[in-house]
């Protein structure tokens, strides 16, 4: 039945497309017939939404962002700790190589590629002996359908060298965007083709208005009154307005025969619709999420200071925090087993971020340290250091003791502090011979 619906769509799409020439070598006739377009009249796909600089700067910095973070299998103990959890099968799948094509960065890349264009990511489940999964095999997702079966499980179909795949939700893995239903996300080209559709025409109109080097065009005009007769009107055109066209706008401009040129005065008002580009990429970035200044645009804003450096922790606090739990959990969902849910946990590792910036990590490290909270050489694990003798035990800053404690760590330490200045200056043999039994004993 929704193919039936499907079908009765693209018929009364293309009845609107009937007084076209629908001719393969040309395809701009074909424009709409599958997406829609915006009131601008420009259809946007994916391609030409990734010419605008905006879309391809946000787009990357998101995937490439995301995709960089390791992501960690850990094994939960009854303790509440957990170690890494290496002899699952997804650790390597999921952190070196999803597949035999392509590498961890490169899958996850192309799952949020797909994420922030389409608002879905798909990827055809591999599974091998004793029903483990070996592989994830991407699909683009434009290929996909999604529809509920008679049994009301969802289901997938797609094409596959022109020949046609249908999957069960088991064999797919889906993971849905914004927007929260289970038959898929909402997709920002889609939701978004009015902001991209002008921003598309703004840079099309201003290719134009350079091309034509900011020159208006002009009127020629004779000083005989007379309307003129056809084959001069063509000569005019001919000779006159043709050679002047293109490359050749700008050159002088040779008339005779009474012909005069009279240009038509652009108002600077109406040059500034170049800077109508700039509210373009600001309009970009909020449907990704992105603050401008992290694609380059900082027009409206300082370059430096703390507001900047808040606007990125904000970024990743807002923007990216919700597309790391949205894959978490859609690995935990579909790719681990019911009871391995309650023993293991997906994660990326959001630290990762910190490997850019030294001194936050040395930061990190120390209050780490100096907290209790890990011990030297897990510090210098992660910093791919050899581990030191001594270097696994917690340490904690002397000042940050139990409020029970203080009175018996202070008169402890002052003792041995005492005992040290004796030492020091060589008056042992002052000790009388009671504080020389204590001691011995």
């Amino acid at each position: 039945m929704p193919q039936f619906k499907m079908m009765r769509g693209l018929r009364a799409k293309a009845a609107t497309f009937a007084k076209r020439a629908l001719d393969l070598l040309s395809p701009d006739g074909w424009r709409g017939l599958f997406a829609e377009q915006s009131t601008s009249g420009k259809t946007v796909t994916a391609h030409n939404a990734l010419t605008l600089s905006t879309v391809w700067a946000c787009t990357r910095l998101v995937a490439g962002t995301m995709s960089s973070l390791p992501i960690m299998l850990y094994r939960d103990k009854d303790d509440g700790s957990r170690t890494l959890h290496k002899e699952h099968p997804l650790y390597g799948l999921l952190r070196f190589s999803p597949n035999a094509d392509q590498s961890a960065l490169d899958f996850w890349q192309f799952v949020f590629v797909s994420l922030e264009l389409w608002g879905n990511a798909y990827a055809r489940i591999v599974r091998g002996t004793g029903n483990k999964i070996v592989a994830l095999l991407p699909i683009r997702p434009e290929q996909v359908r999604v529809r509920r079966g008679d049994d009301g499980r969802i289901r997938y179909r797609y094409t596959d060298g022109g020949k046609a795949v249908d999957l069960r939700s088991e064999e797919m893995f889906h993971i849905r965007g914004f927007g929260g239903s289970p038959m898929g996300g909402l997709s920002t080209l889609a939701f978004g083709r009015q902001s991209f559709g002008l921003a598309l025409a703004t840079d099309e109109a201003a290719a134009h208005v350079f091309r034509n080097g900011l020159r208006p065009t002009g009127v020629l005009t004779t000083k005989d009154s007379n309307t003129l007769k056809p084959q001069q009107r063509d000569d005019i055109y001919k000779y006159v307005v043709e050679p002047m066209m293109g490359d050749n706008n700008g050159k002088p401009l040779v008339l005779e025969a009474g012909l005069g040129w009279q240009a038509i005065q652009l108002n600077l008002d109406d040059a500034q619709m170049i800077e109508s580009r700039q509210f373009s990429v600001e309009d970009g970035c909020r449907w990704f999420g992105v603050p401008p200044h992290m694609v380059g645009h900082t027009t409206n804003s300082t370059s430096w200071g703390s507001g900047l450096e808040q606007q990125t922790l904000g970024f990743l606090v807002f923007t990216l925090r919700e597309r790391i739990k949205r894959v978490e959990q859609a690995i935990a969902k579909q790719l681990l087993t019911p009871v391995e849910r309650l023993s293991v946990t997906v994660e990326f590792n959001i630290e990762g971020l910190l490997r850019a910036d030294s001194a936050a990590r040395a930061a990190f490290y120390a209050v780490m340290a100096q907290n209790g909270i890990m011990t030297r050489n897990e510090i210098r694990r992660l910093e791919n250091l050899p581990p030191v003798e001594g270097g696994d035990e917690l340490t904690i800053q002397s000042n940050m003791i139990p409020a029970s404690k203080l009175g018996e760590l202070t008169s402890t330490s002052g003792e041995q502090a005492k005992r040290s200045m004796i030492d020091w200056l060589g008056l042992s043999h002052m000790l009388d011979a009671k504080t020389r039994e204590k001691e011995t004993t």
